[in-house]
């Protein structure tokens, strides 16, 4: 019978972006509607969706071998497991979320000390308790099924809650007086798997793919000709990961250079290449970089 890792992948508003994240990786997975088993097209590995805040608790108990899902969620669960890699990528940015305390905005609460007596409302019942205790603070911490923001301030006096812009925050009318924890997507496993010398190997396969596309994710590709006297010009003006390639281009006096750069310096930065003598430049998009 054929080995196999099974992984959990969080299901809801993290799907697309991790979907897309597993193509870039090499990964092609379906799903069929209302599924929670989808394909992927490596016979090596199971997919199974889930929230997000039921992974952690799910690796630990080896239910499943691994999964991704945020580092808030695996202290939530106080889940002991390993950590294979920090993916930083989120719903809608690659910024991290955050855990934060809020109140509403013509609140008289200022810090944490002031929640003295007060209720607060989370999903993360177990992190905010834990947050109370080191600052001293005794208050009610009830577990929120939703749409949280709103419950400040007719129903409690704060919340601790995830954001990652703070739109939502922002149009609640809140102001945020601590962030508790900054948290990214982890790629975790259970001890067991661990130890496993075929799961362990097609984890830390997969987390170099994982990573790559991510590496790759904000930058591109770019190549051009120039003359070789136009060379030491252009590379005061070219940034690059490391050093470009330069190549002589055959029976001419003429060089090939490319390079990976950030793709936002690319807009600026191509008219002062071609100022430069730079010629045919061509920038194209990457799937992986692997240092």
């Amino acid at each position: 019978m054929q080995k196999k890792l099974r992984l959990g992948l969080p299901k809801g508003s993290l799907q697309e972006s991790t979907f897309q994240l597993f193509k870039r990786a090499g990964f092609n997975i379906s799903v069929r509607s209302r599924s929670y088993f989808p394909s992927i097209d490596d016979p090596e590995i199971e997919v199974v969706l889930m929230r997000a805040q039921e992974i952690p608790r799910y690796v630990n108990e080896g239910v499943l071998d691994a999964g991704l899902s945020g580092l808030d969620w695996i202290l939530e669960n106080e889940a002991d497991v390993v950590e294979v890699a920090n993916l930083a990528y989120s719903k809608q940015t690659n910024n991290p979320i955050r855990v934060v305390l809020a109140v509403s905005e013509y609140s008289d609460i200022q810090t944490v000390k002031d929640l003295e007596g007060k209720r607060i409302a989370t999903e993360l019942v177990r992190l905010t308790r834990n947050y109370l205790k080191k600052n001293g603070v005794t208050a009610s911490v009830e577990f929120s099924y939703g749409a949280t923001e709103v419950k400040v301030p007719h129903l409690v006096d704060a919340i601790v809650d995830l954001t990652e812009t703070g739109s939502s925050l922002r149009a609640n009318k809140l102001k945020v007086i601590d962030t508790l924890l900054e948290s990214t997507t982890r790629l975790h496993a259970n001890k067991q798997a661990w130890d496993d010398p075929f799961k362990k190997e097609k984890l830390q396969n997969l987390a170099v793919l994982l990573l790559g596309a991510l590496r790759a994710d904000s930058k591109v590709g770019l190549k051009m000709n120039l003359p070789k006297d136009k060379l030491d010009d252009i590379l005061t003006i070219l940034p690059a990961m490391k050093h470009p390639t330069v190549s002589q281009l055959i029976n001419s006096d003429w060089l090939a250079l490319e390079t990976i750069l950030d793709e936002k310096q690319v807009r600026d930065l191509i008219p002062s290449l071609r100022r430069a003598g730079a010629q045919d430049i061509i920038e194209y998009p990457l799937n992986k970089v692997i240092p």
